[in-house]
Order: C-alpha cells, then structure tokens, then sequence
C-alpha cells in the first residue's frame, strides 16, 4: 500500500527512520532517515540532525546533515541546511540558507559524500 506518511510535530525520534513512500516530517528526528524511491518533505518547524537518503527532498525547516536525492533538493525560502547536499539537480529559493558543500550528480549516482561522526 503506497501512502503519505507524517511525522508529527510533537514526535522526536532518535535512531533509524525507513519508508518506502512519501513521507512527511514535522517533529524532530536526530540520527538516519532513508526513503527508498519516494519523497521526503521536511516541514517547517521540523528539525533534522541526520543523513537523508530520498528520492527527492523538500527542505522548508532546519537540517544539519547530509542530504543525497536521486532527482531533486528543494530549499524553500524559510529553510536552513548546515552540512552537505547532494543531486543531480538543486532548487534554492530565496531565503533558503546552505551553509556547507553541495554538489551536483549527473543522473541518479549515489553520491560519496558522508557526514563525520
């Protein structure tokens, strides 16, 4: 069954988050999300500290990290990314905050970038 999963903003989850479909997170998540072929939309107010791996990422609130997306980041323009992004395409809206490294990929090749632990 493919759906849209949601995070809420009153969740915090420390450890592993894996999904395959959409999912949505308003709450704060600190460790490794992974959605296999799907998209992940990181609300604002929602705050990541944490190494995404998607399909395609929506960025409105706070990551620090590193983002990988097989298609498309979007930073929408209240959005604040500390670390490193990679895709193979990048949309930054005026407002939007990286601070970090970003690098474009051609196609869906699974970037080498990696977050020090």
């Amino acid at each position: 069954m493919e759906g849209k999963s949601e995070i809420g903003s009153s969740i915090v989850i420390k450890g592993q988050v894996s999904a395959q479909e959409d999912l949505s997170i308003s709450g704060r998540v600190e460790g490794s999300i992974k959605v296999e072929g799907h998209a992940l939309t990181i609300s604002a107010g929602a705050h990541l500290v944490a190494d995404v791996d998607a399909r395609a990422i929506d960025v409105q609130g706070s990551v620090s990290g590193v983002l990988c997306a097989a298609e498309l980041i979007t930073l929408g323009a209240g959005s604040k990314v500390v670390g490193e992004v990679s895709a193979p395409s990048l949309k930054m809206l005026d407002g939007a905050v990286l601070q970090g490294k970003c690098e474009t990929t051609r196609g869906a090749r699974k970037s080498g970038l990696q977050l020090a632990s």
